[in-house]
Protein backbone atom coordinates (compact mmCIF):
# COMPACT_ATOMS: atom_id res chain seq x y z
CA UNK A 1 0.00 0.00 0.00
CA UNK A 2 1.32 3.34 -0.63
CA UNK A 3 1.75 6.27 1.54
CA UNK A 4 -1.38 7.96 0.22
CA UNK A 5 -3.54 4.60 0.11
CA UNK A 6 -2.41 4.27 3.97
CA UNK A 7 -3.37 8.23 4.66
CA UNK A 8 -6.46 8.02 2.99
CA UNK A 9 -7.36 4.16 4.56
CA UNK A 10 -6.55 6.18 7.69
CA UNK A 11 -9.07 8.75 7.30
CA UNK A 12 -11.75 6.98 5.98
CA UNK A 13 -11.51 4.74 9.45
CA UNK A 14 -12.02 8.22 11.50
CA UNK A 15 -14.37 9.36 8.78
CA UNK A 16 -12.20 12.05 7.38
CA UNK A 17 -12.69 13.62 4.29
CA UNK A 18 -9.79 15.57 2.86
CA UNK A 19 -9.64 17.32 -0.44
CA UNK A 20 -6.73 16.40 -3.22
CA UNK A 21 -4.64 19.30 -2.52
CA UNK A 22 -5.20 18.38 1.35
CA UNK A 23 -4.08 14.78 0.95
CA UNK A 24 -0.90 16.27 -1.37
CA UNK A 25 -0.13 18.73 1.56
CA UNK A 26 0.55 15.52 3.62
CA UNK A 27 2.59 14.03 1.27
CA UNK A 28 4.65 17.18 0.82
CA UNK A 29 4.90 17.06 4.89
CA UNK A 30 5.55 13.17 4.43
CA UNK A 31 8.63 14.45 2.08
CA UNK A 32 9.87 17.10 3.60
CA UNK A 33 9.77 15.40 7.37
CA UNK A 34 12.18 12.13 5.73
CA UNK A 35 14.47 14.66 4.19
CA UNK A 36 14.96 16.70 7.00
CA UNK A 37 15.02 14.24 9.44
CA UNK A 38 18.28 12.57 7.76
CA UNK A 39 20.09 15.68 8.81
CA UNK A 40 18.58 16.81 12.37
CA UNK A 41 16.72 13.82 13.62
CA UNK A 42 13.69 15.59 14.00
CA UNK A 43 11.82 12.21 14.62
CA UNK A 44 12.23 8.77 16.04
CA UNK A 45 10.03 7.44 13.40
CA UNK A 46 11.56 6.94 9.83
CA UNK A 47 9.46 4.96 7.64
CA UNK A 48 6.10 6.39 5.99
CA UNK A 49 3.47 3.61 7.92
CA UNK A 50 4.82 4.95 11.41
CA UNK A 51 4.72 8.42 10.00
CA UNK A 52 1.31 8.56 8.70
CA UNK A 53 -0.11 6.32 11.44
CA UNK A 54 1.83 7.73 14.60
CA UNK A 55 2.30 11.14 13.33
CA UNK A 56 -0.42 12.11 11.51
CA UNK A 57 -2.97 10.07 12.17
CA UNK A 58 -2.63 10.19 15.73
CA UNK A 59 -2.42 14.23 15.56
CA UNK A 60 -6.04 14.48 13.69
CA UNK A 61 -7.74 12.56 16.59
CA UNK A 62 -7.27 15.84 18.57
CA UNK A 63 -10.24 16.56 15.96
CA UNK A 64 -12.29 14.69 18.36
CA UNK A 65 -12.49 17.09 21.28
CA UNK A 66 -11.66 20.22 19.66
CA UNK A 67 -14.51 22.21 18.81
CA UNK A 68 -15.78 23.43 15.36
CA UNK A 69 -15.75 27.05 14.00
CA UNK A 70 -13.15 29.08 13.78
CA UNK A 71 -10.53 29.56 16.69
CA UNK A 72 -7.53 30.27 18.01
CA UNK A 73 -5.26 26.95 18.70
CA UNK A 74 -2.04 26.83 20.03
CA UNK A 75 -0.21 24.01 19.74
CA UNK A 76 2.58 23.65 22.50
CA UNK A 77 6.07 21.68 22.21
CA UNK A 78 5.23 21.12 18.84
CA UNK A 79 8.54 19.33 17.82
CA UNK A 80 8.38 18.76 14.23
CA UNK A 81 4.57 19.99 13.72
CA UNK A 82 2.59 17.43 16.03
CA UNK A 83 -0.13 17.89 16.30
CA UNK A 84 -0.55 21.42 15.36
CA UNK A 85 0.22 21.36 11.24
CA UNK A 86 -2.07 18.22 10.89
CA UNK A 87 -4.84 20.27 12.49
CA UNK A 88 -4.22 23.00 10.74
CA UNK A 89 -4.30 20.87 6.64
CA UNK A 90 -7.52 19.16 8.15
CA UNK A 91 -9.08 22.64 9.19
CA UNK A 92 -7.49 25.60 7.38
CA UNK A 93 -10.04 28.33 8.80
CA UNK A 94 -7.86 28.16 12.68
CA UNK A 95 -5.28 30.22 12.87
CA UNK A 96 -2.61 28.52 14.89
CA UNK A 97 0.51 29.07 16.97
CA UNK A 98 3.30 26.52 16.75
CA UNK A 99 5.44 26.73 20.48
CA UNK A 100 8.73 25.14 20.38
CA UNK A 101 11.96 26.01 21.92
CA UNK A 102 14.36 23.66 19.30
CA UNK A 103 16.01 26.15 16.61
CA UNK A 104 16.66 23.32 14.55
CA UNK A 105 12.90 22.46 15.37
CA UNK A 106 11.35 26.04 14.38
CA UNK A 107 13.41 25.91 11.10
CA UNK A 108 11.47 22.83 10.01
CA UNK A 109 8.78 24.18 11.00
CA UNK A 110 8.91 27.81 9.04
CA UNK A 111 10.41 25.54 6.03
CA UNK A 112 6.90 23.34 6.01
CA UNK A 113 4.93 26.31 6.54
CA UNK A 114 6.64 27.54 3.02
CA UNK A 115 6.55 24.44 1.34
CA UNK A 116 2.56 23.68 1.90
CA UNK A 117 1.33 27.68 1.51
CA UNK A 118 -0.01 27.72 4.91
CA UNK A 119 -1.40 31.25 6.20
CA UNK A 120 -2.72 31.94 9.37
CA UNK A 121 -0.31 30.09 11.52
CA UNK A 122 2.31 31.41 13.52
CA UNK A 123 5.74 29.85 14.95
CA UNK A 124 7.28 31.07 18.83
CA UNK A 125 10.43 29.67 19.27
CA UNK A 126 9.90 29.56 23.39
CA UNK A 127 8.71 27.16 25.61
CA UNK A 128 5.19 27.85 26.27
CA UNK A 129 5.48 29.09 29.86
CA UNK A 130 7.73 32.12 28.34
CA UNK A 131 5.41 33.27 26.16
CA UNK A 132 5.20 37.37 26.26
CA UNK A 133 2.43 39.19 28.14
CA UNK A 134 0.64 39.99 24.97
CA UNK A 135 -0.16 36.18 24.62
CA UNK A 136 -2.41 36.46 27.93
CA UNK A 137 -5.95 34.68 27.21
CA UNK A 138 -5.47 34.42 23.65
CA UNK A 139 -5.96 31.40 22.97
CA UNK A 140 -9.48 29.24 22.38
CA UNK A 141 -8.05 25.99 22.46
CA UNK A 142 -4.38 24.57 23.94
CA UNK A 143 -3.35 21.39 23.27
CA UNK A 144 0.05 19.29 23.38
CA UNK A 145 1.46 15.99 22.46
CA UNK A 146 4.95 16.94 24.55
CA UNK A 147 5.40 15.16 28.08
CA UNK A 148 3.46 17.41 30.39
CA UNK A 149 1.90 16.23 33.30
CA UNK A 150 -1.42 17.14 33.92
CA UNK A 151 -0.75 19.57 36.71
CA UNK A 152 2.42 21.50 34.87
CA UNK A 153 0.33 21.92 32.26
CA UNK A 154 -2.20 24.02 33.45
CA UNK A 155 -0.03 25.83 35.36
CA UNK A 156 1.71 26.50 32.29
CA UNK A 157 -0.92 26.94 29.90
CA UNK A 158 -3.88 28.70 32.10
CA UNK A 159 -2.61 32.20 32.16
CA UNK A 160 -2.74 31.79 28.12
CA UNK A 161 -5.94 30.44 27.59
CA UNK A 162 -9.85 32.36 27.25
CA UNK A 163 -11.75 31.94 30.46
CA UNK A 164 -13.97 29.51 28.25
CA UNK A 165 -10.92 27.81 26.70
CA UNK A 166 -9.67 24.13 27.47
CA UNK A 167 -6.72 22.24 27.09
CA UNK A 168 -6.23 18.90 25.82
CA UNK A 169 -3.40 16.34 26.63
CA UNK A 170 -2.82 12.72 24.77
CA UNK A 171 -2.60 10.43 27.60
CA UNK A 172 -1.45 6.49 27.90
CA UNK A 173 -3.66 3.92 29.51
CA UNK A 174 -2.40 5.19 33.11
CA UNK A 175 -3.37 8.69 32.94
CA UNK A 176 -6.24 8.19 36.08
CA UNK A 177 -3.54 8.12 38.22
CA UNK A 178 -2.25 11.20 36.78
CA UNK A 179 -5.70 12.67 37.10
CA UNK A 180 -5.95 11.87 40.53
CA UNK A 181 -2.87 14.12 41.65
CA UNK A 182 -5.12 17.23 40.65
CA UNK A 183 -6.54 16.49 44.25
CA UNK A 184 -3.72 17.90 45.64
CA UNK A 185 -3.21 20.59 44.08
CA UNK A 186 -4.93 24.20 43.07
CA UNK A 187 -7.44 23.31 40.71
CA UNK A 188 -10.23 21.67 40.86
CA UNK A 189 -11.11 18.25 40.12
CA UNK A 190 -13.73 19.86 37.85
CA UNK A 191 -10.71 20.74 35.84
CA UNK A 192 -10.89 17.48 33.90
CA UNK A 193 -13.68 17.66 31.52
CA UNK A 194 -13.78 14.74 29.33
CA UNK A 195 -11.87 11.92 28.72
CA UNK A 196 -11.80 10.33 25.05
CA UNK A 197 -10.79 7.26 24.76
CA UNK A 198 -10.31 6.93 21.08
CA UNK A 199 -9.05 4.26 18.64
CA UNK A 200 -5.47 4.76 16.12
CA UNK A 201 -6.45 3.89 12.61
CA UNK A 202 -4.38 1.16 11.20
CA UNK A 203 -3.34 -0.34 14.91
CA UNK A 204 -4.71 -1.50 17.42
CA UNK A 205 -3.85 0.92 20.08
CA UNK A 206 -6.22 3.89 22.32
CA UNK A 207 -5.41 7.10 22.47
CA UNK A 208 -6.89 8.71 25.59
CA UNK A 209 -7.79 12.46 25.12
CA UNK A 210 -8.15 14.56 28.81
CA UNK A 211 -9.75 17.94 27.82
CA UNK A 212 -9.03 20.47 30.83
CA UNK A 213 -10.45 23.77 31.70
CA UNK A 214 -8.47 25.93 34.11
CA UNK A 215 -11.19 25.49 36.79
CA UNK A 216 -9.36 26.46 40.35
CA UNK A 217 -10.63 25.49 44.17
CA UNK A 218 -12.65 27.74 45.49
Amino acid sequence: MSAEELLKSGLTEMGISLSEDQTAAFMTYLSELKKWNRAYNLTALKNDRDIITKHFLDSLLYLKAIPGGAMELADAGSGAGFPGIPIKIARPGITLSLIEPSRKKTAFLRNIIRHLGLTGIHVHEERLENLGPGQGKKYDVILSRATFSSIDFLTAACPFIKDSGILILNKGPKFPEEIKTLEGSEYSAKAVKEVLQVPLPLTAAKRNLIVLSCTMKK
